[in-house]
């Protein structure tokens, strides 16, 4: 059987070895080890909820959990990716793309915050690292708050 040829990355590509990209591949974009576990503590607290769905219909971005009658939107927002202020390690490898990277996650993360805010929604964000019962009884009165004050509000029909 023939030696498989040494991989290279492309020209101009972010994968800065083979190892490299796979390990960045590998990394989830939704259903991480503490959205999983907030989801299981607030389904246990009687809250349905969508998964990794648009909150509004024009806006290509997806919240990790949307409460669409009660409009609040749940982000469970990585330590890295979106630049926690207590455990941002800048990277060492390819620091230009990486920083410039998260710097747009973060731009990314607050315009979003504004349109869903101005659209009426409530915005929850939370840092991986939070504790997830905290983070669950946060969502959870939040919820249920905003339950109660859709369904007192007038409603006109046509």
């Amino acid at each position: 059987m023939p030696e498989p040829e040494k991989w290279t990355p492309p020209e101009g590509s972010w994968a800065s070895s083979a190892a490299r990209r796979r390990n960045m591949q590998a990394i989830r974009s939704r259903d991480t080890k503490p959205e999983r576990l907030i989801r299981r503590l607030v389904h246990a607290n009687g809250l349905r909820y969508r998964v990794g769905a648009q909150p509004l219909p024009g806006l290509r971005r997806t919240a990790d959990m949307v409460f669409r009658p009660a409009k609040v939107a749940v982000f469970i927002d990585g330590c890295y990716w979106h630049g926690c202020p207590e455990h941002y390690v800048p990277p060492k490898t390819n620091p230009g793309y990486w920083s410039d990277k998260v710097a747009r996650n973060m731009a990314r993360d607050r315009d979003t915050d504004k349109k869903l805010s101005e659209a009426g929604w409530i915005v929850l964000r939370f840092w991986e690292h939070e504790p997830p019962t905290a983070c669950a009884s946060v969502i959870t009165e939040v919820v249920h708050r905003n339950r109660q004050t859709a369904h007192k509000a007038p409603r006109t029909v046509s």
